[in-house]
């Protein structure tokens, strides 16, 4: 499974559609990562409540005891990296299931941007949440709050119990690799 997803996950949303890759912003080179963590693995995972989406409220304790929870946070909407990376864990949704976890999208962005920025995506399987209002406040209490006001490229994995068990923070200029994530989400259920 994790061969196939290479393959496929390596071709660029952007290089699918030349509808929806006219639509995307060039940010350029931006600096690697601009924040400093504020957990680490091992510690209670900061609450949060927010809006998705679909309108729904959701918080990370509605899954404490049946869910393991995997955090992806995204700089910006409309960018070539974030519009490249989400698409992708559509290819193993069935891995989560089979870990018992759920996956949040998390951007900074505000409700309306991320609605159409995900339709243009097509279907995603997974809640997507505005960390908007207050200005990135949940990405500020994990610490991937940037000096820009974007959040991170990172993947916060939290246990059943609420536990932070995985951090990564990437080069908010690459792709966290799906390999790495699928062999994490694995080790929640060891």
């Amino acid at each position: 499974m994790v061969g196939i997803c290479s393959l496929v996950y390596g071709t660029p949303v952007s290089a699918i559609s030349e509808a929806y890759k006219e639509n995307i912003f060039n940010t350029g080179q931006l600096k690697a990562t601009d924040s400093v963590l504020k957990v680490k693995a091992g510690d209670p995972a900061p609450q949060f409540s927010l809006k998705s989406i679909s309108g729904e409220t959701i918080s990370l304790s509605q899954f404490n005891g049946k869910k393991n929870v995997v955090i992806s946070f995204v700089p910006a909407a409309w960018t070539p990296v974030c519009s490249d990376q989400w698409p992708g864990y559509n290819l193993v949704k069935d891995v989560f299931e089979q870990n018992q976890a759920i996956l949040l999208g998390i951007s900074v962005d505000n409700i309306p941007t991320l609605y159409a920025w995900t339709n243009q995506m097509g279907n995603l399987w997974f809640p997507i949440l505005s960390d908007f209002w207050p200005h990135g406040a949940v990405a500020d209490s994990f610490g991937v709050l940037r000096s820009d006001g974007t959040a991170e490229r990172a993947i916060i994995m939290i246990d059943k119990t609420g536990i932070i068990r995985y951090i990564h923070v990437s080069d908010i200029n690459r792709r966290p690799e799906l390999e790495e994530l699928l062999q994490e989400l694995a080790k929640l259920n060891s």
